[in-house]
């Protein structure tokens, strides 16, 4: 399987995780800034939090871990939090945006 099939399934598990503050995923919030796939299948992904204290901070990256992992091709997932740059609505979508009637 090829990188970009790889990675458009791990965006679509990534879309499967709800900020459950949010009624959006993760993914249209801006919450993963980094989606990277080396020759062997494993994965880098840095994302963020809404904020450090979201009430999810230990449970959401596992969530994300769990479902990518699991996505055909993938061998193996490093994942980092990371809060540089911050998040900010800047980062949304413009589905999550609409959906949210923030535009």
């Amino acid at each position: 399987m090829d990188k970009d099939t790889i990675k458009e399934n791990i965006v679509a598990a990534i879309k499967t995780v709800m900020d459950p503050e949010i009624p959006a995923d993760i993914y249209e919030l801006g919450l993963i800034y980094t989606i990277d796939i080396d020759d062997t299948g494993k994965v880098l992904i840095e994302m963020t939090l809404t904020s450090p204290m979201c009430p999810v901070a230990d449970s959401m990256p596992m969530e994300v871990q769990e479902k990518v992992i699991a996505v055909e091709g993938v061998t193996d997932i490093d994942l980092r939090v990371v809060f540089d740059p911050p998040w900010d609505k800047s980062k949304m979508s413009d589905e999550a945006l609409l959906l949210l009637d923030m535009f």
